[in-house]
């Protein structure tokens, strides 16, 4: 996003942006800066703008909300059938931003800064982080029951798979916990907290770790589980299929075949159709890409102090030895009994 030009009315912006997730559903769209460093004062601006201001224009990908809708049903797409957000490229064709509707213009310092120094950082990855581990909540339930119905919940590598599933969800509703119940002041105002910087930065490394391996475990242990379905919901209504279904296709532990095969399509919708893949890729990079992650977690470290204080928790330990042993009052050298330091051995 850049400035054409400016007017009396406001500026000229043309551009583009990825990715513009429900921008087709929402009122105004927030436009700001994440990433390289601006240099150029044409690129320096955050603003916000109505969705139907004329100029704006959204190129989506394919609905898989219509996909599902054409090609089977909400039992067959649980989850594709309601919950798809479609995404978007966001393009501005000189479009005008009134005045009134700019945050930042021309201040390449401040849109540099914007991202570190304005809170965004933890009150994003608060929200992602709760987003995550409430769907965490319903993965890890989910999981639980298709290998029930599968009839594998009884296998050690299954529960050992069905608890680390669980542990990842433990562990994002703890960083949750830790970034509301140990929140840090909120540098250059007075009264004010932010949630919990460290937590979040861990959430935003850990995440993209943790949803692969989970998709890993449930395509492991519930196997071929997930493809032994039938097509359509519309084959339980015929006379014809509908016997093989029931004696074939009914699951362990007192599911019948509907019952199974209705969990199955939504554990499927979840991890394995376009719906599902879609939320990998999202998973994998919703909080920015592999390096900067952990390049920023680094910075935040160094800026706050909390590296040094990791240093210098090495350099104590450093300080209590020597080439002469220990240097500390608390700490003994073995001289009586040191092989090391008699003269045989060193002659030797």
């Amino acid at each position: 996003m850049h400035v054409e030009k400016e007017t009396d009315k406001g500026l000229i912006v043309s551009g583009a942006k990825v990715v513009a997730t429900g921008s087709a559903l929402t009122h105004y769209n927030f436009i700001a800066h994440y990433g390289i460093p601006i240099k150029d004062k044409s690129f320096a601006l955050i603003f916000t703008a109505p969705m139907d201001s004329p100029g704006i224009k959204l190129i989506a990908r394919s609905s898989y909300e219509f996909n599902a809708a054409a090609t089977g049903s909400p039992f067959d797409y649980p989850l594709s059938s309601r919950l798809d957000e479609n995404d978007s490229i966001l393009v501005f064709d000189k479009v005008l931003v009134p005045w009134e509707n700019i945050f930042i213009y021309g201040d390449v310092d401040k849109i540099n800064q914007f991202f570190p120094a304005s809170g965004f950082v933890p009150r994003f990855t608060l929200h992602g982080l709760t987003r995550l581990s409430v769907k965490l909540d319903f993965i890890a339930g989910l999981f639980s029951m298709a290998v029930e119905a599968t009839g594998s919940k009884d296998f050690r590598g299954v529960q050992a798979g069905v608890g680390e599933v669980i542990a990842w969800r433990n562990t994002f509703h703890a960083l949750g916990d830790a970034m509301v119940k140990s929140p840090v002041p909120w540098q250059g105002t007075e009264g004010y907290n932010l949630p919990n910087l460290n937590a979040g930065l861990a959430y935003r490394v850990l995440a993209p770790m943790a949803y692969p391996r989970i998709k890993e475990l449930i395509e492991r242990h519930v196997a071929s589980g997930l493809i032994y379905l039938p097509s359509s919901a519309a084959d339980f209504e015929s006379e014809a299929i509908r016997p093989y279904l029931d004696r074939f296709v009914r699951g362990s532990n007192g599911y019948a075949a509907l019952d199974r095969v209705k969990l199955l399509k939504l554990l499927w919708d979840a991890i394995g159709t376009e719906f599902g893949g879609r939320h990998e890729l999202y998973e994998r990079n919703y909080a920015g890409n592999y390096e900067n992650l952990r390049i920023e977690t680094l910075g935040a470290a160094t800026v706050t102090g909390d590296l040094a204080s990791m240093q210098s928790l090495v350099k104590d330990c450093m300080s209590e030895y020597d080439l002469s042993g220990w240097t500390g009052s608390d700490l003994i050298n073995p001289d009586d009994i040191s092989l090391v330091g008699r003269g045989s051995v060193q002659a030797a």
